[in-house]
C-alpha cells in the first residue's frame, strides 16, 4: 500500500494544501490524474471543491476529476490512477461512501498498490474506524467501520489547547475515553501540518512537530521522522 495521510489541508495561514505538496508530488510521481471523493464536504458544493483541489494541485500538472461527475462511481474508483479524499464531515463523508457502495472497491484497489492520498476526514476513514473523529455527528453511517487500510486509529487536527475559562472536555480528555474502552487499540493523533506515509509495510511520521500516541492509557510523543511501523 501506498498511503499519504495529511492531518489538515492547511498549516497556520498557509495556502489551501501548501503544506503537504511535497509530500503530494513525491506520492503521485508518474501520476497525471487524480479521482478526488468530495463528500465530506457540507456547505461546499462538490464542483467547487473539485476546483479548489485542482487549482491547489496545479503546479503539479495534476488533473483533478471528481468522483461525483463521474457516471459509474465504482468503475471510476475501479479504473483510478490514485486516490484522493478531501476534509470536511467524517460522518457525512462515511455516510456516502456507504450509501454508493464503494467501500470495498476502494479497499480492494489501495490494498493493490494504488496510491491513496487524505486529509482531514479523508485521513480518518483510513484508521480502524471513525470513533477518534473531532466531527459531530450530522448523519449516522451504516457503521463507523472506515476503511481499515491502518489497524489504528486517527486524530488529525490533533491539539489539547484549553481557553481560559473552558470547562468543556479537551482533546486528550476525549482520547482517554478511548482508551478506557480500548486499551490494545493506538490513536496517533496529527496536530495540522503533520503527516503519516505508509510504502508496503513501512509507516513513517513526517511533520516539524511531535505528533502523539496514544495507547493503554499513556500518551508518548512521536519525533518527526519516526518510523512507526510496530503499529502496523
Amino acid at each position: 500500500m501506498k498511503l499519504l495521510l495529511l492531518s489538515s489541508s492547511r498549516a497556520g495561514n498557509s495556502d489551501y494544501l501548501a503544506p503537504g505538496l511535497p509530500f503530494i508530488a513525491d506520492q503521485l510521481a508518474g501520476i497525471n490524474q487524480v479521482l478526488f471523493i468530495p463528500y465530506a464536504g457540507v456547505s461546499l458544493s462538490y464542483d467547487s471543491y473539485q476546483q479548489m483541489v485542482q487549482s491547489a494541485l496545479s503546479p503539479l500538472g495534476i488533473e483533478v476529476q471528481s468522483i461525483h461527475q463521474m457516471p459509474d462511481p465504482l468503475a471510476a474508483v475501479q479504473q483510478a490512477q490514485a486516490i484522493m479524499v478531501g476534509g470536511g464531515n467524517t460522518f457525512q463523508l462515511l455516510h456516502v461512501l456507504y450509501q454508493q457502495q464503494l467501500l470495498p472497491a476502494m479497499r480492494d484497489k489501495i490494498q493493490q498498490g494504488t496510491p491513496y492520498i487524505g486529509w482531514s476526514a479523508g485521513s480518518n476513514i483510513a484508521g480502524l474506524s471513525i470513533r477518534t473523529t473531532n466531527d459531530m455527528p450530522i448523519v449516522q453511517p451504516a457503521s463507523f467501520d472506515a476503511l481499515q487500510l491502518l489497524p489504528c486509529q486517527l486524530n488529525p487536527h490533533y491539539t489539547d489547547y484549553k481557553p481560559a475559562g473552558f470547562h468543556g472536555e479537551t482533546r486528550d480528555m476525549r482520547l482517554a475515553e478511548f482508551m478506557h474502552l480500548e486499551p490494545g487499540t493506538a490513536i496517533i493523533a496529527l496536530p495540522e501540518g503533520s503527516a503519516l506515509r505508509r510504502e508496503a509495510d513501512k509507516l513513517t511520521y513526517l511533520g516539524q512537530s511531535d505528533g502523539y500516541l496514544f495507547i493503554g492509557g499513556s500518551k508518548t510523543a512521536i519525533l518527526p521522522g519516526a518510523d512507526l511501523s510496530a503499529f502496523l
